[in-house]
């Protein structure tokens, strides 16, 4: 199969303490999202191969992997993201094959997947303590140590981003890491284990157990050998991580969905302005939890914007993901159920702005959605509050700037927000006052930005990834207080 080429390992095995073994539950085929056949098997993780893990990483700690200093854990980082970019080219088809992400899509992911590495490996001799002025006679200072055992557990719409900005992160703090990826998108990480092998981490740094949610993550969330967990993903599996977590006093970080709006002002350029607009929900097929799902378009240019909008959509297509049209398939079947099941709730209850095509060349086994555009849509519509993960994008007015706050912060989530106006003072005034992680202005998502903290508040989540405040959240500060007369 094209899958066994590319990767180079059986991707039926899971790598624990440096080895790819065979777990005990079996496999899990592997669809390619283009045309819903089956190109491959995954291993199928338990409760069991999770506790191999866990014991291999907490070794490596108490071993090798423990002993070596800061520049060193750098330098195998560096190397790392030196063979990611050797390889970046089968990761990007891997990607494409494995989740549907158009290939230009994936080659940008595998590029941002070494940059990563390059920027925590850069950062892991960087992560300093300080000295604090205290009483006469003392000398107080602190230090930032790891963990100790992470568990990571990842999503299926950016494996190679995510698993790069928090493992990378991990590794750079000095944290061993038990990784579970998502059963529908494990194949880039088993490759990354065998590259980071390549590299010379050591045995039991980074483990890999590949499997489904309800038993490996599961396991890994509740296992009390786990210091800390990072998890992306949905709110409710979110919250039952954290749940599980809380039996063992673990801290957790955590990454959840999106209702992100993008607020369009009538001194905008909307030159500059609508082709983000778009591309900012349409990205991955809309599967982003960043995605800007909203528009708010202030009442004077609202009828312009709607208009050069739908001439957008009505252009766009979505077809097989290897072949990099604007859009490619979803995920899996259930994720297409649950989108197109957004999509004709509001062509009954709103106003059909406009909506793309299918390429002739996509399957009808395929999970293909048709890139979709709603108007006019009231800010309390379930449309505009809950998390679609798919291309679907709303439009609304607003009036002024106090009601474009309102309905701006009118959901349950808080992740990343986009401001389009001239107006310096309006800038200002907004930024500080959206609840959000994020906020962009006249831009949106600032090219990807390894080193701008990223995370939400609300039901978007809590704890930052990225830039340095990820290698916070992966160490725990140590006060020492010395009494010298």
């Amino acid at each position: 199969m094209i899958i066994d080429d590319l990767t180079r390992i059986d991707t039926s095995l899971i790598f624990v303490d440096g080895h790819w073994i065979r777990p005990q539950g079996g496999t899990l085929p592997v669809e390619d999202p283009s045309t819903g056949d089956a190109i491959g098997v995954i291993g199928r993780g338990t409760p069991a191969d999770v506790d191999a893990a866990v014991a291999a990483a907490r070794a490596a700690l108490d071993g090798p992997w423990g002993a070596l200093t800061a520049t060193d854990r750098g330098r195998i980082l560096t190397r790392m993201s030196a063979l990611i970019l050797d390889r970046a080219e089968d990761l990007a088809m891997i990607e494409t094959l494995d989740v549907g992400k158009p290939l230009d899509q994936s080659r940008r992911d595998s590029v941002a997947l070494a940059r990563y590495l390059e920027f925590y490996g850069g950062a892991a001799d960087k992560l300093m303590g300080s000295t604090i002025p205290y009483q006469q006679g003392y000398t107080a200072y602190t230090l930032r140590e790891p963990h100790g055992v992470c568990g990571i557990i990842i999503p299926w719409n950016y494996p190679m981003q995510i698993l790069g900005r928090a493992v990378a992160a991990a590794l750079a703090a000095g944290n061993a890491v038990v990784l579970k990826p998502a059963e529908d998108a494990s194949l880039s990480a088993l490759v990354f284990a065998q590259i980071a092998h390549q590299a010379g981490l050591p045995p039991g740094a980074l483990n890999v157990v590949t499997g489904l949610g309800a038993e490996v993550g599961a396991a890994l969330s509740a296992h009390p050998g786990v210091h800390h967990l990072s998890f992306t993903g949905s709110v409710g599996t979110g919250a039952g991580i954290q749940r599980a977590a809380a039996a063992n006093a673990v801290p957790v970080t955590l990454e959840l969905g999106g209702k992100s709006p993008q607020i369009v002002f009538d001194d905008a350029d909307l030159d500059r302005a609508i082709p983000v607009l778009v591309g900012a929900c349409m990205q991955n097929a809309g599967q982003t939890c960043s995605a800007a799902s909203r528009v708010l378009v202030q009442a004077g240019v609202y009828d312009e914007v709607r208009r050069r909008m739908s001439d957008i959509f009505n252009g766009l297509v979505a077809g097989p993901a290897p072949d990099s049209h604007d859009l490619g398939p979803l995920v899996s079947s259930r994720q297409r159920r649950l989108v197109q099941d957004f999509i004709d709730l509001g062509t009954r209850e709103l106003t059909l702005a406009a909506q793309g095509r299918l390429h002739p060349d996509a399957a009808a086994g395929g999970h293909f959605v048709r890139p979709t555009l709603f108007a006019d849509v009231p800010p309390d519509h379930a449309l505009a509050q809950q998390e679609i993960f798919g291309p679907v994008q709303v439009m609304m007015p607003f009036a002024d700037e106090a009601e474009a706050l309102r309905i701006a912060n009118g959901t349950d989530y808080g992740l990343v927000a986009g401001i389009w106006t001239r107006d310096g003072a309006r800038q200002l005034r907004l930024a500080g006052r959206l609840n959000c992680g994020q906020v962009f202005i006249n831009n949106y998502g600032a090219g990807g930005g390894v080193e701008l903290p990223f995370g939400g508040i609300g039901k978007s989540g809590h704890g930052r990834e990225k830039g340095f405040e990820a290698l916070y959240g992966f160490t725990r500060t140590k006060t020492i207080a010395i009494h010298h007369g």
